[in-house]
Formats: structure tokens, C-alpha cells, sequence
């Protein structure tokens, strides 16, 4: 009599291959992290008593530096791409919050070229940005 049944072999699972795969997850997990960084300026904030916490989530970021050096989002701005940014902002989004941080020894002047330019376009959701004291 002859034996037509295969012989059964013991299942397996090659572990060859869980390497890649976690080289690719941890690639995919660094990849995700640095998106989601945000862009920040080296200042010294302004400090406050009276603090009001806003969402964090629609905001536009204005950084004036102590020399006058305006910048949002990493690319320094003059006052016509300034005002520039902040339309494409509210087109964006037209409840974005447009948040001034600036250094707490920044000359006013720098800071109002920045509110000018908010008066003219007309938008009244603005932030000041400090720190707590």
C-alpha cells in the first residue's frame, strides 16, 4: 500500500524578515516625529501676571527677534512679506490666532511694524506671547 498523505510538516515563522520590519517601522516613526516639530526663535520671552491660554492648534507664529529681525515659520520676512504671510494664513484658516512672540528686550518700533500690519489687514485675533512669572 502506498501512502499518498504528505508528511506534515511543523508550521514555522521565519524571524529573517522581523528585522527589516522594524528598521522600517523605526525609520516611518522618525520620519512622523520631525513633522510635527514646530518652529521656534532663540528669545528671552516677556513676562506676565495675568495670563490668558489660547488653542495651539490654529495659530500663526510671529517671532521679532531684539534686532528687529521679523520671521515666521523659518523664513525671515520684511513688512510686505509679512503682510503676505499673515493673508495666506487667514486664507488658510479665517479663525487663525496670530501670535507676536517677541524678545522681551525688542525695541516697540519692530513690534508695531508687525501691529501695523495687522491694523491694516484688519484682523483682531492677536496674541501676545510671554511667559509666566
Amino acid at each position: 500500500m502506498i501512502n499518498l498523505k504528505p508528511k506534515r510538516r511543523n508550521p514555522s515563522i521565519t524571524t529573517s524578515s522581523m528585522s527589516d520590519i522594524g528598521f522600517l517601522l523605526l525609520i516611518f516613526i522618525m520620519l512622523i516625529s520631525l513633522m510635527n516639530q514646530r518652529y521656534e526663535e532663540k528669545i528671552t520671552y516677556s513676562e506676565s501676571t495675568v495670563l490668558e491660554r489660547t488653542q495651539t492648534d490654529s495659530n500663526f507664529e510671529i517671532w521679532i527677534q531684539k534686532n528687529g529681525v521679523i520671521s515666521a515659520d523659518g523664513n525671515v520676512l520684511d513688512r510686505n512679506s509679512t503682510e503676505k504671510a499673515i493673508i495666506n494664513a487667514i486664507a488658510e484658516n479665517p479663525n487663525v490666532r496670530i501670535h507676536i512672540i517677541a524678545d522681551k528686550d525688542t525695541p516697540y518700533k519692530y513690534v508695531n511694524e508687525v501691529v501695523s500690519v495687522l491694523q491694516v489687514l484688519q484682523h483682531r485675533v492677536v496674541s501676545f506671547v510671554v511667559r509666566e512669572k
